[in-house]
């Protein structure tokens, strides 16, 4: 499984914010809230959904399960005129990621994670870069379903 190297040109984006942990993990209650009020955001582009974390600058260099980080649910708007009262801006900054294709369902996506982070990028030439991960949701994407296809973006820079 290789990726493809994309320079991402900054999104802005409109959604819900959740504070969890790998151990205890909230995505379901985030996704539920965010889908409900989705409808609210009227200057979206497309129909993709982003599932985005924010981790500390050295999160992963000693990976504690129990650790915090932000998971936001949102979609990409053109501008953030109309921002709904119970969402927040975010905006994904320019730079180089990583794009993996995870297939299958969403459950099984630590196997890609383990991939990428313990095959992938120790042998690549390439290391994290502190700037949102993300996951886009596009029309392939089934949830759980075993056909399902979702791209996982992974902030990397150079090794030089």
């Amino acid at each position: 499984m290789q990726p493809r190297i994309e320079t991402l040109k900054e999104k802005k984006l409109v959604g819900k914010r959740i504070k969890m942990s790998f151990s205890d993990r909230k995505t379901y209650e985030l996704w539920k809230s965010f889908m409900l009020g989705r409808k609210e955001i009227r200057n979206n582009i497309g129909a993709d959904l982003y599932s985005i974390e924010v981790y500390e600058p050295h999160y992963f260099d000693n990976f504690d399960p129990d650790a915090l980080f932000d998971e936001l649910a949102a979609i990409e708007v053109t501008d953030f005129d109309n921002v709904p009262d119970n969402m927040e801006k975010i905006t994904l900054p320019d730079g180089l990621y990583a794009v993996f294709l995870h297939r299958g369902p969403a459950n099984e996506g630590i196997k890609t994670y383990r991939y990428i982070f313990g095959t992938w990028l120790p042998d690549s030439d390439f290391v994290l870069d502190h700037r949102p991960h993300f996951a886009v949701m596009g029309e392939r994407y089934k949830n759980d379903d075993p056909d399902s296809e979702e791209e996982i973006w992974i902030p990397v820079k150079s090794k030089v």
